[in-house]
């Protein structure tokens, strides 16, 4: 094949690539109007169960359906007598690991066995979109407690009650909702199982002895061309938008420029239309021909060289052409890394960074904001690590094998939707409260050092007294969980769903599955108001308790506090919004530098230019080529990430899941969460949400963790059957409540 055969065989395939585009996009809509239609059907289906003569035989032939369709959907048809079900009822066998455990000594309870501590490194990633910069997961991270916002202290004397923790007769055994359940890697026995109890060796969070230097920054609205830089405002002709455009226009404005932060506009999704991905149409934004600029490749230790292709907050890094030296390189990044700026002017964004600036130096005389949030938090972290007592040389990072564990077997946010027969066909309201700046709640402990392993032995050995004080500690558990007879609220533990990153709740009377969860979790279904669930303990680790979040989180609570403060009470309205958008990046600081702990592998992508192909980082995949540029992407395990501790996020997510079931306002006296509702009156839950069909009248101090009352949509409404459902219900509900004037 000669070049210019290759070169017509690339053309043909390009346009067979948008034909096979054009086609998925097809089958993508015509898969939605089938699932929404389907969705249509069984809330129909579900409805009829209100005639009390409805027959499950006559609607399925009405339906399309088959008889065990309609029972699925409305359980109260089932024509099968009770007598038979209960005669002809088998388990379903859930999966085990390949790998059989040892068999247990007398006494001890079996242990499902790990994959090798290889299989466990390659956990699937998150599948929230990564963040630039620190690339980390975007996900909606919270801290530790073993339970929500009590002391261990306040529990002493408790102890568990038997009837929960012992598992009695075996249960039957049924999949999660969603389909096939994920099988969670286990701690192997005997030697193989040590190394999931230690640390990595000569890998610890150290105290930085540098000071970060500051970048040249200004803020553009690529819609306007409105330029701001050291307070002053000028417009600017961008011409294309093209980043050759934009940089031209900027850096012949303000010389020596080094990041562009753009307010507004959004040029990087120009021309969309003509691509077969938002990601595309990005990433050939990103590598738009410039005559005056070039891809940055970086120098030295600086491993951020190349673009970092996202399909909303994308990272464009640049430098003069024929040069290297970093004062020929610049940024353009999306002010929408720290926050929504809702349509402020650029003038208002950066009087938003000057406070965020001036308040976080109140606290840190030496801050410095990076790039992104994540990577702003995280620095900031490290400058509270002790200089004294015995963390005082730093943290130690946890084995791999144990990250590798955490990052297979701790989730994040709940998110999930409960649609009829779960909830009202009809919704008397929608009431959306949402927990203010949650995750800052639940760090007032971590667990710090090597952690103790408790076996299913050595758990059934404790007293009542010892399992209270090991569940309340800093703690992961593996528990086989069975959903108690006559139980209709909502679930209470996590269990692995069939996607890679997926969690379901089971919540059927007699369920049971085998999953990990954190101690504020376990306690939780443990010692619920409504009945204690069965939990059956095969395996923990339970860590020594410390503060190493502590600290870091109270400075950017009181920072958060002051800027919150000044946006309700400062006389200028720029200065409001500006306090307000500037309390949001503050939260976003704590939010995602919580998310970088996690240190999940990810994906990472970046570009070079065509001729420095020794740039692409060994065992890179290279997705697009032309004659100017190379994009890679590759899967980044964080194995050496000195600031790795999954174990702290784990805890603060495990404590922050806890605490929408149930959170104790001890000054107002009252216990708030979805355990405190009635059963069928949870709509869904998102991270810090909760959504009920009715206002509770939650108490609300403004405090961080509070349920704040966000929307209120006056019913009757139609369940949502989707979330993009429950999302538009949402904006309506947060409309009708502003327009009511309420909080």
């Amino acid at each position: 094949m000669d070049r210019q055969a290759y070169t017509r065989a690339l053309s043909e395939l390009r346009a067979r690539r948008s034909e096979i585009a054009q086609a998925a996009r097809a089958v993508e809509a015509a898969q939605k109007a089938l699932d929404k239609l389907t969705g249509v059907q069984d809330r129909q289906v579900a409805s009829l169960v209100g005639y009390e003569k409805a027959k499950a035989a006559e609607i399925a032939k009405a339906a399309g359906m088959s008889v065990g369709e309609v029972v699925r959907l409305a359980p109260l048809l089932d024509p099968t007598p009770a007598s038979a079900r209960a005669a002809t009822a088998a388990p379903v066998v859930q999966p085990v690991p390949p790998t059989p455990a040892p068999a247990p000594a007398p006494g001890d309870q079996a242990v499902p066995s790990a994959p090798p501590p290889a299989a466990a490194a390659e956990a699937p990633a998150s599948s929230a979109a990564p963040l630039p910069e620190a690339e980390q997961d975007a996900d909606e991270a919270l801290a530790a407690a073993a339970r929500p916002d009590h002391r261990a202290e306040d529990l002493r004397g408790a102890e568990l009650r038997p009837e929960a923790l012992d598992p009695g007769v075996a249960s039957p055994v049924a999949p999660a909702q969603g389909g096939m359940q994920r099988v969670l890697p286990s701690i192997p026995q005997g030697p193989a199982g040590d190394a999931f109890t230690e640390v990595a060796q000569g890998l610890v969070s150290r105290r930085p002895n540098f000071t970060q230097q500051a970048m040249n920054t200004v803020f553009l609205d690529t819609g306007t061309g409105v330029l701001v830089a050291r307070g002053d405002a000028v417009r600017l002709d961008l011409g294309d938008r093209s980043p050759g455009a934009i940089l031209d226009a900027v850096t012949a404005s303000v010389p020596g420029v080094q990041r562009i932060l753009v307010t507004g506009g959004a040029p990087w999704h120009l021309g969309a239309e003509r691509y077969p991905t938002l990601r595309d149409a990005v990433a050939a934004w990103l590598n738009t021909p410039s005559e005056r600029w070039t891809v940055s490749v970086g120098k030295g230790r600086d491993r951020q060289a190349g673009h970092y292709v996202h399909h909303r907050l994308p990272v464009g890094r640049y430098m003069r052409a024929g040069t290297d030296e970093p004062s020929g390189q610049v940024e353009i990044r999306s002010v929408g890394e720290w926050f929504d700026p809702a349509g402020a002017d650029p003038l208002v964004v950066r009087s938003a960074f000057r406070l965020l600036w001036q308040t976080l130096r109140q606290f840190w005389p030496d801050v410095v904001l990076l790039g992104s949030p994540s990577t702003t938090g995280r620095d900031l972290w490290s400058r509270t690590i002790p200089t004294k007592g015995e963390f005082a040389g730093g943290f130690p990072v946890m084995s791999e094998e144990l990250r590798a564990l955490m990052h297979a077997t701790a989730g994040q946010g709940r998110t999930e939707l409960l649609t009829p027969p779960r909830v009202p066909v009809e919704l008397p309201a929608l009431v959306e409260l949402d927990r203010t700046f949650a995750y800052a709640r639940h760090t007032w402990r971590s667990g710090v050092g090597a952690p103790r392993r408790v076996t299913a032995r050595e758990w059934a050995a404790m007293d009542g007294k010892a399992q209270v004080k090991a569940m309340m500690s800093v703690s992961h558990w593996q528990v086989r969980v069975t959903v108690p007879d006559g139980w209709e609220h909502v679930g209470l533990l996590p269990a692995p769903a069939g996607g890679d990153r997926d969690w379901t709740y089971p919540a059927t009377p007699g369920q049971t599955f085998t999953t990990w969860a954190g101690g504020a979790e376990v306690y939780a279904a443990l010692t619920n108001p409504l009945a204690p669930w069965r939990v059956e303990v095969l395996d923990g680790l339970v860590w020594k308790e410390g503060k190493p979040l502590d600290e870091w989180s109270r400075r950017l609570k009181s920072a958060w506090s002051q800027l919150t403060g000044l946006s309700h009470t400062h006389a200028d309205p720029g200065e409001r919004t500006a306090a307000y958008l500037a309390s949001r990046a503050v939260r976003s600081i704590l939010l995602f530098g919580i998310g970088g702990f996690a240190a999940r592998p990810r994906m990472v992508t970046g570009s070079v230019p065509a001729d420095r192909l020794d740039q692409v980082p060994a065992g890179a995949e290279i997705i697009a080529m032309d004659a100017r540029t190379v994009t890679w992407q590759r899967v980044s395990t964080g194995s050496s990430d000195a600031y790795a501790h999954p174990e702290w996020a784990a805890g603060v997510w495990s404590g922050a899941r806890a605490a929408l079931l149930e959170m104790n306002m001890r000054a107002d006296g009252v216990k708030v969460g979805a355990l405190h509702v009635p059963e069928g009156s949870v709509v869904a839950f998102r991270t810090d949400a909760i959504y009920l069909t009715y206002d509770p009248k939650w108490p609300y101090h403004a405090e961080p963790g509070d349920y704040l009352l966000k929307g209120h949509l006056t019913g009757p409404i139609q369940a949502p059957a989707t979330e993009e459902e429950l999302l538009q219900l949402r904006n309506l509900g947060r409309t009708e409540l502003a327009a009511r004037g309420e909080r």
